[in-house]
């Protein structure tokens, strides 16, 4: 019989950071958005086991409705039993897709709060999750590589530096990302918000839209014309979500043509730091960032360190 998670989590920034994962941890894994590859996500899984974690799935995994992983109801119940669960450490979801913000009025908040903090780890679609997490719990959380994707479930294995830093942060402290291109010189401290652009401008007008004063936020996407990525920046402009940010950090940009004229033309004029090319997001390599949790961006070294508990650490 498994033992319930009863450390206590550490805070960053008023956020709460659940704990990092130890061998013998219960993970569960839930597929809150669109439908599974069974044969990736058994690989997923496989790899999870390898690390020394017990793995168990939502009964409605692989269910499958037109783009969803199932109904609305079914994935709801998978990532309520599993976060209520008090067996379970952390909740990984298999993929994104589309259907996350369909399920956040379907969540019992209040016995999800009562659950306590645990990790929550995926990305793409998943970024409604951890908007709403964030705002109903206060907890952070993890903006990473997903089971059923490439990076983690295909048949050659884990693609290395993705999987190393998956693990990193699972475990422990994970290293400084870098990209390679700085749009604006500067340097920044602060928690770090946001995921991916077209979700984030989705939100705007919801309860859990993007609010980054006093904030890195950062921002990638996938298949997303120039004009496109314009409208939705504008959009979160617009809106007021990116008034008073303290810094931008921008992931990859994976099939989006190229969008750094449009980036550098909507973002510069903030007057803030602004790094780009962070393998994060789509694409391979893939690393993981702790939204919620203080970070710190550096123009000059390029970089973004996440999951900071001291100020002075980014120094």
């Amino acid at each position: 019989m498994n033992e319930p998670v009863t450390s206590i989590p550490a805070r960053s920034e008023g956020m709460i950071v659940p704990r990092p994962l130890r061998p013998g941890d219960v993970v569960a894994v839930v597929a809150p958005s669109g439908p599974c590859d069974p044969v990736r996500l058994a690989r997923g899984v496989r790899v999870l086991e390898g690390l020394g974690l017990k793995v168990v799935t939502g009964a409605h995994v692989l269910d499958r409705d037109r783009y969803l992983a199932g109904s609305d109801a079914g994935r709801a119940a998978d990532l309520q039993e599993a976060w209520c669960d008090p067996a379970v450490a952390a909740v990984i979801c298999a993929r994104g897709g589309y259907g996350a913000t369909r399920i956040l009025d379907l969540l019992d908040w209040d016995a999800l709060r009562a659950a306590g903090p645990k990790a929550l780890v995926g990305s793409s679609d998943v970024t409604a999750l951890h908007q709403a997490f964030s705002v109903e719990l206060g907890v952070a959380s993890w903006f990473g590589p997903m089971l059923a994707c490439a990076t983690i479930g295909d048949p050659e294995g884990p693609e290395p530096r993705s999987f190393r830093h998956f693990t990193e942060a699972l475990f422990g402290e994970p290293s400084p990302i870098t990209g390679d291109r700085v749009i604006t010189a500067g340097r920044a401290v602060a928690p770090v918000v946001g995921g991916n652009l077209s979700l984030l401008a989705a939100l705007c007008g919801t309860p859990y839209a993007l609010r980054a004063r006093g904030r890195i936020v950062l921002l990638e996407d996938v298949t997303e014309e120039p004009y496109r990525i314009d409208r939705m920046l504008t959009q979160l402009l617009r809106s007021g979500a990116l008034d008073g940010v303290a810094g931008i950090a921008l992931g990859s940009w994976e099939d989006c043509g190229d969008p750094y004229p449009t980036l550098e033309e909507r973002l510069a004029p903030l007057g803030v730091p602004v790094i780009a090319g962070l393998p994060v997001g789509h694409g391979s390599p893939q690393f993981s960032v702790l939204l919620g949790a203080l970070g710190a961006i550096d123009a000059e070294s390029c970089s973004l360190t996440g999951s900071i508990t001291d100020p002075m650490e980014a120094v």
